[in-house]
């Protein structure tokens, strides 16, 4: 009896995996996009400071 459900039920399992997969990759890419452009701002900001630093020598 339980052999009958047996592929409806990997089936399912398999959609769910999938589907908290793609959640978590899209969490994940969200933070990253966060951090980056946070590290972009601060490098932005150390080459500006280091063209003042020169120019001013």
């Amino acid at each position: 009896m339980f052999l009958r459900f047996l592929p409806i039920i990997l089936y399912l399992a398999l959609i769910v995996f999938g589907i908290y997969f793609m959640v978590r990759v899209i969490k994940f890419m969200d933070l990253k996009i966060k951090l980056d452009q946070e590290r972009n701002k601060k490098i932005d900001e150390i080459i500006k400071d280091f063209k003042q630093d020169k120019s001013s020598k």
